[in-house]
């Protein structure tokens, strides 16, 4: 079986969630001198990849990029190399925070607002009392402020680095900085710390069970309206790319 299936020139991983949580365990057991970069991929960002050449050279060098989204399970089925199923940066928050628990890792939270980034870490200190909280530092911060943040996420060691600065600010910063991070795994989770906290409802599990997640957030979040108009987009380009794939 292959590992990874490529939608749209992007590699995206083929493991399940608890198997991609599984190879960030053994990636936090290993003392690697290099920072793991996971990304999670939508086809919202999918879109955003393809046209910001930045952001698809943080894409191409990327340690793994997992399918956040039910559009890319789709797209995987028409290339006929199917996933096996979302792993979303919520998910995958959520996922290690729990194994974290069994082995005692450590983590650093960057991002959201100073109140909902507190609330987080109080929450994993209460919910998962062998997770270590090594340190936290909110994301409205300027880019003077970078050089001391990252002093501050070496001098804490986490094994796992938590980065809620949105999407592609997150990659684009982790990128930026990766070769000084002293963490042993990276990734962002979007606004998974607004949702933990109670900030912004999480979406129903009947949604998500009927793969319509997406149109949840377009009822409750009007504003992402300009955004998912990406999907119409992704939608349109893996078709072709399709296409493609079966006249040759």
């Amino acid at each position: 079986m292959d590992s990874s299936v490529n939608i749209l020139g992007i590699e995206f991983s083929r493991l399940n969630l608890k198997e991609t949580v599984g190879v960030i365990d053994s990636k936090v057991s290993k003392n690697e001198n290099k920072v793991f970069h996971l990304i999670t991929v939508n086809p919202e960002i999918a879109v955003q990849i393809q046209e910001d050449q930045e952001l698809k050279k943080i894409s191409l060098e990327a340690d793994m990029i997992t399918p956040d989204g039910v559009g890319i399970v789709f797209a995987s089925r028409l290339k006929g190399n199917p996933v096996q199923e979302r792993v979303t940066g919520y998910d995958l928050f959520l996922e290690c925070i729990k194994v974290g628990n069994q082995k005692g890792w450590s983590f650093y939270l960057l991002g959201s607002d100073e109140e909902v980034n507190s609330k987080a870490a109080q929450y994993i200190i209460k919910n998962y009392p062998n997770v270590k909280i090594a340190g936290r530092h909110h994301g409205y911060f300027k880019e003077e402020d970078d050089n001391k943040i990252v002093q501050n996420i070496v001098k804490s060691k986490p094994d796992v680095l938590i980065v809620a600065l949105g999407s592609p600010l997150a990659d684009k910063w982790i990128y930026r900085y990766k070769s000084e991070l002293n963490a042993k795994v990276v990734f962002g989770v979007g606004g998974t710390l607004d949702t933990i906290t109670g900030k912004v409802k999480s979406t129903p599990e009947i949604w998500k069970k009927l793969n319509l997640e997406w149109l949840h957030r377009r009822i409750t979040q009007p504003s992402r309206k300009e955004r998912q108009k990406k999907l119409k987009v992704f939608a349109y380009r893996v078709f072709i790319e399709a296409i493609r794939k079966y006249r040759t």
